[in-house]
């Protein structure tokens, strides 16, 4: 449910102490980028409630052969790890784990050191493994009692394991997680590869056959496939019809007769037919040689996938995951399963660690994705659709108005094109866009179409002049607050011009973050990769000079969800945002809290200001009483972020927001203007036929824009409640303040829900 927990009484997390526990945290199996984020989260959240923890090395194999593998972690030592892929603990596949003799001397190791809690961050053999392992935990310890390793005592107090699983893996194949960490940034290799591989193929009309990772799993090549506009796509959940060979080369030649320059097929490595033989890269090759005579390349990008720094959305869900699981070792007891802590949509879940591994990696998750491609059907009549964009430009828009223009064309629609926003409206800046026009728009940043900040309400009579002109019966706005704001002057112009009254839908796109009715905008995750990008180069060069702290000021108007979340992505040691109002007796703390800081091993700060945090205390104002406070212990620098925030190619995540709500805004659109279609016109002016398309937690809802007026705080722009407002806590603890944290919203534990797949018609 989204009710307001506020007659729960607030779990306090002051009640969950760590002491006289110790925890365990190893990373097993294939590597993955975030993994470091979700150690350094559990070192730091088990130290903050007081337990001991433990890295254990090279997976399971160190936790049987013992010795140095096992160290004690502390505060430093996972300092630095948040901007490094892989796993710096290391990983092992160990055969001797999955003998029992194996298990038994692991158990052995870990009751010498009293260590009784475990986090297991891998893919599904990983925590299939700790499962077991708890399930025979009291038989083991009998044995070693017997053979005397142990005596009586050290049994009673250890007598109960209890595990907690976070799932890496890059494949995205673990069932009800929605993104395992790992999964976002091998999203961004892919999408980097690719988008560096079209401007070659377009220069020599090239085709090109790409392989990405998923043995078992089509999720990275389904979703490239998506966010790069290929032209095809084989996966192994949905091995193609006969005679797919013909309709695949049919394609191709089509869209080279639509004047594209290239073409692009994305393989799974797993990929097979229906009769489960394999689909290989040089197959694909042979046929469109052999078949169109196309100039074929063959690019496998095997372990680049795996390379490289953790994306900001994966070092969010890690750390988030990493408290979470700490949490849930610390309510753990004998009669609670071992469970898998992750997120359903933007909800931290707890699942039965074994549902989930039973429950094999099902075909839904591709499904999801493969439904917005094929489930899109023509339905009944054709009417007119404008798509336009208002306010600033953000990465992911021209993802959504190409989703939008050609899945409203596939309903039998005809899709119009507003330039400029309102602006272009009332001066007749509209013409019929095609399926052709917005070939390639997917990977491009900024607005195409053009955007512009103007409010409708001083041009009423001229929009609704050019709605007559063309005739146009529903409009979808893709824009951040001022886009909200436009729809509600048109809902509130009904009544005067019976031209709006037609179905309207908008999209949030803005960096900011911060438009009521959804938890997230198209273009913040771009953005956020960008703040987290430079911020992970200022800690560098601070690394390298010692002592110094750095002073960067982020955008998003009076919305802190950039400075809070970046800060908590780039490891800051503190965020300043309009939210959280504070002080000089703050600012006075913060500057203490660094001094301690200088004197550990970790001589180097992070403070992130949001551009609007405070009229007085500005970004310069925050520098130089730093500076003067600092003097003799540290030196500051200042760092003014600007638009570099707001440009460059949209993440893999943006892309795919932007595709998935725009196609979902059209369906319902589709779904309205049938409904609202009367006497030969249509007819729309309930309040339900102007709505927002918003992510709530783990749902999409359409949100009419008039019940969205009374969350929203006008005046600055900014929702009244903020989800992100929890994330806050996290951060401070990860950087070691003392703060109260509320854990009524963690995870409940809850049964896996199978979502059987809808035969796509």
């Amino acid at each position: 449910g989204d009710q307001d927990h506020s007659d729960i009484t607030t779990k306090l997390f002051e009640d969950l102490s760590g002491t006289g526990k110790s925890i365990g945290v190893l990373t097993s199996g294939g590597d993955a980028q975030g993994m470091n984020a979700a150690v350094r989260a559990v070192v730091r959240m088990g130290i903050y409630v007081g337990a001991k923890v433990y890295f254990i090395h090279e997976g399971y194999q160190g936790m049987v052969d013992g010795g140095d593998n096992i160290e004690e972690a502390s505060w430093e030592s996972v300092s630095s790890m948040l901007q490094v892929g892989g796993t710096v603990i290391g990983s092992a596949r160990c055969k001797e784990f999955r003998s029992h003799e194996g298990r038994l001397k692991a158990a052995h190791q870990l009751v010498l050191r009293g260590i009784t809690n475990l986090c297991v961050i891998g893919g599904d053999g990983s925590l299939t493994g700790a499962n077991l392992f708890r399930e025979e935990w009291s038989g083991l310890l009998e044995e070693l009692v017997r053979q005397g390793l142990i005596d009586e005592e050290a049994a009673q107090n250890n007598s109960e394991l209890h595990i907690v699983g976070m799932v890496g893996s890059i494949d995205n194949d673990f069932c009800g997680t929605d993104m395992t960490i790992g999964t976002d940034s091998a999203l961004h290799r892919i999408i980097e590869v690719v988008d560096a591989i079209m401007t070659t193929a377009q220069s020599h009309q090239r085709t090109f056959v790409l392989e990405v990772m998923g043995r078992h799993c089509g999720y990275l090549a389904l979703v490239s496939a998506l966010a790069c506009g290929a032209d095809w796509v084989l996966i192994p959940e949905m091995p193609p019809e006969d005679g797919w060979e013909e309709h695949m080369c049919q394609k191709l030649s089509e869209n080279r007769a639509d004047k594209k320059r290239l073409n692009i097929i994305i393989v799974a490595e797993g990929a097979i037919d229906c009769h489960n033989k394999p689909i290989t890269t040089n197959h694909i090759k042979e046929l469109v040689v052999s078949c169109l005579g196309f100039d074929t390349r063959v690019t496998i990008l095997g372990h680049v996938q795996r390379g490289g720094t953790p994306s900001a959305f994966d070092r969010i869900l890690a750390s988030r995951m990493g408290v979470e699981a700490v949490l849930a070792l610390l309510e753990a007891s004998d009669s609670t399963p071992a469970c898998v802590v992750s997120l359903c949509g933007n909800q931290a879940v707890r699942l039965p660690l074994m549902e989930c591994v039973q429950m094999t990696q099902d075909v839904q998750k591709s499904m999801d994705e493969k439904n917005f491609e094929e489930a899109v059907r023509l339905r009944g009549s054709s009417f007119n659709v404008a798509v336009l964009n208002v306010g600033a430009p953000a990465a992911g828009m021209n993802a959504a108005v190409r989703s939008a223009v050609r899945v409203g064309i596939k309903e039998g629609h005809k899709m119009f094109a507003v330039n400029d926003g309102f602006e272009g409206f009332y001066k007749g800046q509209i013409k019929e866009i095609t399926w052709g026009d917005v070939a390639g728009w997917t990977g491009q940043g900024g607005s195409i179409l053009g955007t512009k900040r103007t409010l409708p309400a001083k041009h009423l009579d001229k929009i609704a002049e050019q709605i007559r002109i063309h005739n146009i019966n529903a409009l979808l706005v893709i824009g951040g607050f001022e886009a909200f704001e436009c729809l509600l002057q048109l809902y509130e112009a009904r009544t005067s011009h019976e031209d709006f009254c037609i179905p309207m839908c908008v999209l949030p796109a803005t960096i900011s973050n911060n438009v009521p009715g959804t938890d997230l905008s198209i273009g913040a995750d771009t953005s956020l990769n960008a703040i987290v990008e430079t911020c992970d180069r200022i800690k560098q060069s601070a690394s390298g000079t010692k002592r110094r702290v750095f002073i960067i000021e982020t955008m998003g108007g009076y919305c802190g969800y950039l400075a809070s979340v970046g800060g908590l992505a780039a490891g800051a040691d503190t965020v300043y945002i309009y939210e959280e109002p504070f002080n000089i007796r703050d600012l006075q703390s913060n500057v203490e809290h660094l001094t301690e800081k200088m004197k550990t091993g970790i001589q180097r700060g992070l403070v992130l200001r949001n551009e609007n945090s405070n009229e007085n205390f500005t970004t310069d104002f925050i520098y130089q009483l730093y500076s003067e406070e600092g003097k003799g212990v540290f030196d500051c620098r200042k760092n003014v972020l600007g638009h570099m925030q707001q440009g460059g190619a949209p993440s893999p995540f943006d892309r795919n927001f932007g595709t998935k709500i725009a196609a979902k805004a059209i369906q319902w659109i589709s779904r309205k203007l049938k409904e609202s279609y009367k006497d030969g016109k249509v007819f729309a002016n309930t309040e339900d036929t102007a709505c927002l398309l918003g992510m709530r937690r783990r749902t999409m809802a359409f949100q009419p824009v008039v019940q969205l007026k009374d969350e929203t705080d006008f005046a600055h722009r900014i929702p009244k409640e903020q989800w992100w407002l929890k994330l806050r806590p996290l951060m401070k603890i990860l950087a070691k303040y003392k703060t109260s944290y509320d854990v009524s919203d963690s995870g409940q534990l809850e049964p896996v829900t199978r979502v059987r797949p809808k035969k796509a018609d």
